[in-house]
């Protein structure tokens, strides 16, 4: 690892793990407000007259919670970093491998059955919004507002402590810029974020709650795909930690 400095290390670990804890957290800190006005709001985009309505919650959407889904790689990584702080190498190059393996297959299962979920979810608001008059309305009673603003403070939070994960990883060695695993995981979440982002201020209100679930849809795919390198990766190391157990086995009996 070279001139390795550790506080710094820790100090990435813990940012990236806030991230997470901050997008699997955003369920419950955007949402549930009341959306009366809004809903009233979004059916006048569509000349539709609601009147008084009450007992209606803003829906948290899932683009954000599903960042973790690809956040949480970056976390396992930089764990994994952090690992050779207090594991000698040999043992550390046995355990990597199985761990990384039962991972990547825990988050390939994962990834699989939220892509499913979200795309379901994705299906359902369109053809709901595309089925006037009930349809539509029956879509705006559910979707039909978003915590716009909300979503934007925790994306923004998020993407600073991304900025400030990557400068930690540097500051602790500056030879992780060379790893181009790492560094092409870095530009994947930060792009991630800025997309949802994106989505979110592109079109009127009335349709944000749908270019967010695509956003998810999106996340599990690459999520999915992050998961298949980690599986892929894991293999040559499980390969070579039984190789070398072999081999010192041998010597032993000789």
């Amino acid at each position: 690892m070279g001139e390795l400095r550790k506080p710094f290390l820790l100090l990435a670990l813990f940012a990236i793990a806030l991230v997470v804890a901050v997008e699997l957290g955003a369920a419950a800190l955007t949402g549930g407000g009341d959306a009366g006005s809004a809903l009233r709001g979004s059916a006048g985009q569509l000349g539709v007259e609601l009147g008084d309505v009450g007992a209606v919650a803003e829906p948290s959407g899932r683009g954000t919670g599903y960042l973790a889904l690809i956040d949480v790689v970056a976390l396992w990584t930089t764990g994994l970093f952090a690992l050779s702080l207090v594991l000698p190498d040999r043992v550390q190059g046995r355990v990597q491998g199985v761990a990384t393996l039962v991972f990547s297959i825990v988050l390939l299962l994962v990834s699989l059955v939220l892509l499913i979920v979200a795309f379901v979810e994705l299906t359902v608001m369109v053809s709901l919004f595309l089925a006037p008059p009930f349809g539509t309305l029956a879509y705006l009673a559910v979707w039909g507002f978003f915590p716009v603003d909300d979503a934007a403070v925790l994306l923004g939070l998020g993407l600073l402590l991304k900025l400030v994960w990557g400068g930690l990883l540097l500051a602790a060695q500056p030879r992780f810029a060379r790893n181009k695993g790492l560094v092409l995981l870095a530009l994947t979440t930060l792009l991630c974020t800025v997309v949802l982002q994106f989505l979110h201020g592109l079109l009127p209100v009335i349709l944000v709650s749908i270019l967010d679930d695509l956003g998810a849809v999106v996340f599990a795919v690459v999520a999915l795909i992050w998961a298949l390198v980690l599986l892929v990766g894991s293999i040559p190391a499980i390969v070579k930690a039984v190789r070398t157990t072999a081999t010192t086995s041998g010597r032993t009996v000789t």
